[in-house]
């Protein structure tokens, strides 16, 4: 019998783990550079790789369309997809931009969970500290990973939907970097496919753009992005033709 999840509003949170109001210090460093640091990050996140284009193949049955459209640009660029996979997640746009090194905007929330939270620095989380110094440090390292030629990721819906086939209402607020930055952006969408021979969809990742802002002010611009991102996002979405678990808005 499939699950079926009730809603009251776009923001629910599903996945919450045993410590979720977990808080990172108002100093965290979001970049570290000693030897031993930079070290362990490329030992952990080439792991990482290894094991998750093994283990998401196997068990989320995951498939890509569309990778060779990074090819397209150059330098740096962000990346915006729905938020569909608890675990999943972490690692998709990691093997989406392959070889390519992904830095990942990410919730607090995400390092009290248990195995995963311990690693995520070292495969380029990038922490939303909801504090003045902590959202200067935040820009400031997405600023210097970006211009590093490194794809930045976001999940603009926030929240994770396990399996949600839609796509929810999201804000402009994170377009504003690639405006700021000047660089270009893609959207990533999972969609779910019915298989014949598992319980769980084939998940198929479809990557489009580059898209480019159009307006005069960044907040035209930002809006732009915004706009281009989710009709692209509406549009793949509706590939999807299994629904894995049902969500329902509560009466």
């Amino acid at each position: 019998m499939r699950e079926v999840r009730y809603y009251n509003d776009y923001t629910d949170d599903f996945s919450k783990s045993k410590n979720q109001s977990f808080k990172l210090p108002n100093d965290y460093e979001h970049i570290k550079t000693g030897f031993f640091s930079k070290l362990s990050s490329v030992v952990v996140y080439t792991l990482a790789i290894v094991f998750s284009s093994i283990c998401l193949r196997i068990f989320l049955h995951l498939r890509f369309s569309g990778k060779n459209k990074f090819k397209k640009v150059n330098g740096g660029f962000f990346i915006y997809g729905n938020h569909t996979q608890s675990v999943g997640d972490v690692f998709i746009p990691a093997l989406a931009a392959f070889p390519r090194r992904i830095y990942t905007v990410a919730s607090t929330a995400n390092y009290g969970i248990p195995v995963i939270g311990k690693i995520l620095r070292p495969l380029g989380a990038l922490p939303v500290i909801p504090t003045l110094k902590g959202i200067s440090n935040l820009e400031t390292a997405i600023k210097k990973r970006a211009e590093e030629n490194h794809p930045i990721v976001i999940y603009p819906e926030a929240h994770v939907w396990d399996y949600y086939t839609g796509i929810r209402p999201f804000p402009d607020t994170s377009f504003k970097f690639p405006v700021k930055l000047d660089m270009p952006v893609f959207s990533m969408t999972a969609t779910y496919k019915k298989s014949k021979f598992f319980k769980k969809p084939i998940i198929n990742i479809i990557i489009d753009g580059p898209f480019y802002p159009e307006g005069e002010t960044v907040k035209g611009k930002a809006q732009s992005l915004h706009d281009k991102v989710y009709e692209s996002l509406t549009a793949n979405a509706k590939q999807s033709n299994f629904s894995y678990i049902e969500y329902k808005k509560a009466e």
